[in-house]
């Protein structure tokens, strides 16, 4: 095992968990009326350097590996605040960091660090092709030394709070490449630049807060010196970056968990009926139990993917089961937190109705539980391809 992957972080958690008591239930309730970003909490982190920590230090940020990023994201998420306001800038920023020119890195990294820029929409999935990739419409034309790009995508979160966007499209047609995941580029949209230039975005209202969004590409103008990386490569430039997602994601998921495990004991101990705790009854201490082993064992898959993703190995399957297994844990635990919680479960000051729509996202995002069963068929275990 890695140094990196045996690490704990503790210091970073405490030092998270700190800030994240200045972020009480009470200010995401009231976010979560309003349907509004929590600016003053991504703020925060970025003034703390939380979000710069997969930054190289020469460009400004702290320059650790994924598992303290996850331990970020976990720590978030124990605490009962909510990082999906912002991971995207770390699983994004790896292909900044892995395929971006010099001048990229130059111009975009230390601005990030700092928090004087954003980045954190990322533009690929589309109405019509769901999490099939490449089968992406989205269109970058070459011209001159710009590329004119048509199209739409959904799902984009935090698009009306991000300064730049990593957006994929393709820029050869499906029917002309020799497979179907060549032609998909890579590209830095600046938001400012293009909203004034034939992107529009539209708000889409969920059943969480989420600040997610639908964005219409017009012939907007991205400068040439914008691609990451090659024309055509950009498939296998997101691919290791879907990997961290999954990790990270999990992380947040093995997060959530700990909390509906913590919230749920915590009422069992204090809640007494029939003149004794409800957590005396096994009927209590049974599904809390069992969510705490599907945490545990999340959580370690969770490590072994981390690790593996450090080294610079093969994670896909790891990264993958990872995201499912958390996924699992947190939707369990917080199916045994509404029980244990009972009517008061669905009580907004509780936070626990909060949480609970929050963490159901993560059944169906970033990818939902039957692709990742169809990649352990496939990959794994050596099955016929299923789609």
């Amino acid at each position: 095992m890695t140094t990196a992957a045996r690490e704990t972080y503790a210091e970073i958690r405490e030092s998270v968990a700190k800030l994240c008591a200045q972020f009480p239930g009470a200010y995401w309730r009231d976010l979560d009326r309003e349907m509004t970003y929590p600016s003053a909490f991504v703020e925060a982190l970025t003034a703390a350097g939380y979000l710069s920590v997969l930054i190289p230090e020469q460009y400004g940020g702290v320059g650790l590996p994924l598992s303290a990023a996850a331990a970020v994201l976990e720590e978030i998420q124990l605490q009962g605040c909510n990082g999906a306001a912002c991971h995207a800038q770390m699983y994004i920023m790896g292909a900044l960091l892995r395929h971006g020119s010099d001048a990229q890195k130059a111009r975009y990294l230390p601005a990030i660090a700092s928090g004087a820029l954003r980045l954190q929409a990322f533009g690929v999935t589309e109405p019509t092709s769901g999490t099939d990739t490449s089968s992406i419409k989205t269109f970058a034309r070459r011209d001159g030394d710009h590329y004119v790009v048509n199209g739409q995508k959904i799902w984009t979160s935090r698009a009306e709070h991000s300064d730049l966007m990593l957006l994929l499209a393709r820029t050869t047609p499906k029917e002309q490449a020799a497979k179907r995941t060549d032609g998909l580029s890579v590209f830095v949209v600046d938001m400012a630049e293009a909203l004034k230039t034939g992107m529009t975005i539209r708000p889409i209202r969920t059943m969480m807060n989420h600040a997610t969004t639908e964005v219409f590409f017009d012939d907007v103008r991205v400068p040439a010196e914008n691609l990451v990386g090659e024309e055509g490569k950009g498939f296998r430039y997101i691919l290791s970056g879907m990997n961290a997602e999954r990790i990270l994601i999990a992380s947040e998921c093995v997060g959530d968990a700990k909390w509906f495990i913590q919230k749920a004991t915590a009422y069992a101990r204090e809640r007494s009926v029939f003149g004794r705790p409800i957590g005396q009854n096994q009927g209590v201490q049974f599904p809390i139990a069992k969510a705490y082993a599907a945490m545990r064992a999340a959580e370690l898959m969770v490590r072994e993917a981390a690790e593996k993703f450090e080294a610079g190995l093969d994670c896909g399957p790891e990264a993958n089961m990872a995201k499912m297994l958390a996924a699992d844990a947190s939707w369990e635990a917080a199916n045994a937190c509404v029980q244990t919680h009972g009517g008061f479960a669905f009580a907004e000051e509780y936070d626990v109705e909060r949480k609970f729509r929050e963490t159901r996202l993560y059944q169906v995002a970033p990818i939902s539980t039957n692709l990742v069963l169809s990649y352990i068929a496939e990959h794994v275990l050596g099955l016929p391809r299923s789609y």
